[in-house]
């Protein structure tokens, strides 16, 4: 008998608790289920994209302050999933040489997690791709690691903006062999593409 696909509405009601949060290689906590990356540039809503998906409202600390996440934050769903919340790259609130120990440890995060088996780039709807996003993409590209575009804030445009805006974006990842084909368009507070996004993310668990 075939394998019961994994419920999206069941995984993401679980409970789902915070396991470690590393400054350095070394503080990571050891491999475990797979695990989900999200990253974007500071302030894009990483944090309240994971509380919309796990349905929480302080699971990861939401804040104005760009560059508020200052480690890479470990949430254990289930034991099924783990969820990667990554420091936000560009600007921030810290000095050049935070900034620069970030990269490094995001990088080293990147390359050294077999059970990573995809990482969300959050793009923010009305800004699209800048600098920053493109270099990640360029050294996901050239580590094979999946990843897949999810567009935030999507309630500050009307529904013609967004889809010009989304057709942009899948223009520009056309040439990227890393990259999923599938954006997911999303706003935590109406939560627009959470139950997307979850079956997406179910369905990996189910793959692994």
């Amino acid at each position: 008998m075939g394998r019961t696909p994994t419920d999206p509405a069941w995984l993401f009601a679980q409970e789902c608790r915070f396991v470690a949060g590393a400054t350095t290689v070394d503080a990571m906590p050891p491999l475990g289920p797979i695990e989900i990356a999200f990253a974007g540039r500071s302030n894009v809503g990483k944090s309240s994209l994971i509380n919309a998906l796990t349905g929480r409202t302080s699971l990861a600390r939401v804040s104005r302050t760009p560059g508020r996440t200052q480690q890479i934050n470990f949430f254990d769903l289930a034991g099924r999933l783990v969820l990667v919340d990554l420091p936000g790259h560009g600007y921030a609130k810290v000095g050049r040489a935070q900034v620069k120990e970030w990269s490094k440890l995001i990088s080293a995060y990147l390359k050294g997690r077999p059970n990573l088996v995809r990482l969300l780039l959050l793009i923010d709807s009305r800004v699209g791709f800048k600098e920053p996003d493109l270099a990640l993409m360029d050294l996901l590209d050239e580590a094979g690691l999946s990843y897949q575009v999810v567009m935030t804030k999507a309630d500050e445009l009307d529904p013609e903006e967004i889809e010009t805006n989304r057709a942009r974006l899948a223009i520009q990842l056309e040439r990227r062999p890393a990259a999923h084909p599938e954006i997911v368009v999303t706003s935590a507070r109406e939560r627009r593409g959470i139950d997307v996004l979850r079956a997406e993310l179910a369905a990996l668990v189910d793959r692994s």
